[in-house]
């Protein structure tokens, strides 16, 4: 008897960017499990729920994730990325049913989604009013649901509208022609695969220094540039104890398996009160718009 495919947790519901993402990155069959927040499709991973998930972790106009790299940090010592992949983000406009674009008194959608459409929302409806919903995907199935109220609207995928069935006032509305999001597939520490032979990306996470003293974030990435390993990104989130705290994430281009990554990360440890190794996984190949 053949092995049941793998449940891979994503942002639901159906249509949603990740779920494009998902299908456009499986690599065979899988069972989709539709989860109501990015943080759910982490934690399913952590608790066993799952045995993968696709999550968000980087965009090119909004920057980093909060609630995928949050939970990896703080609610997930057991996940890893085991892969990535880039993928175009393009953001129609749809309604129930036809309507001007002035005449809309509302554009629901996910937060980052209306981030990432602001020009085109400031100068094509200006009169309405901007609502957060869990998700694109969710925002187009609420609106068509609600029927013919006229003047409301949700940004969502072209796969949301042919799915829930809303009618597509404008297509890529999205700021920047070239608007990519970088998703990560996660794994169980347990089921994770061995870092790549070949080009490898680290992603690491570290917090707990003296961060607010001058030059003390400098000396702690001499770990790493004393040992000639490029950071091909770096950020920071608030730790939550107090202001001016907090937890770096970095993305290394080198992989663990290589003795001075290994030196450099036990070095690292020494300075900070927590490092972790969230990844070590191939580089995905830029992705067209």
């Amino acid at each position: 008897m053949s092995a049941a495919p793998p449940r891979v947790a994503f942002l639901g519901p159906a249509g949603t960017n990740t779920d494009e993402a998902l299908r456009a990155s499986a690599t065979g069959p899988i069972e989709a499990v539709a989860v109501a927040t990015v943080r759910e499709a982490v934690l399913a991973v952590q608790r066993r729920e799952a045995d993968r998930a696709v999550v968000p972790i980087e965009n090119s106009l909004e920057g980093g994730v909060a609630a995928t790299l949050d939970a990896l940090a703080a609610e997930a010592p057991d996940v890893r990325i085991e892969r990535e992949t880039v993928h175009p983000i393009h953001h129609h406009l749809i309604a129930a049913a036809p309507v001007a674009l002035d005449a809309l008194q509302r554009v629901r959608s996910h937060p980052h989604a209306l981030g990432q459409c602001s020009r085109f929302l400031r100068e094509r409806t200006p009169a309405a009013e901007l609502a957060a919903a869990s998700s694109t995907a969710e925002a187009v199935r609420a609106v068509v649901a609600d029927g013919d109220g006229g003047d409301e609207a949700a940004i969502g995928s072209p796969l949301a509208a042919e799915l829930y069935g809303g009618v597509v006032l404008a297509e890529r509305i999205e700021d920047r022609p070239d608007n990519v999001t970088r998703f990560v597939w996660l794994a169980h520490a347990e089921d994770a695969p061995p870092p790549p032979q070949g080009p490898a990306k680290t992603s690491i996470v570290f917090w707990g220094f003296n961060d607010d003293a001058p030059g003390s974030l400098v000396s702690v990435l001499r770990e790493l540039s004393d040992r000639a390993i490029n950071l091909t990104k770096i950020e920071s989130r608030p730790r939550r104890v107090r202001l001016g705290h907090y937890m770096f994430f970095a993305d290394l281009d080198a992989s663990t398996a290589e003795p001075r990554v290994a030196e450099a990360l036990a070095a690292l440890g020494r300075r900070v009160e927590t490092v972790r190794v969230l990844g070590c996984y191939p580089p995905a190949p830029s992705s067209p718009p």
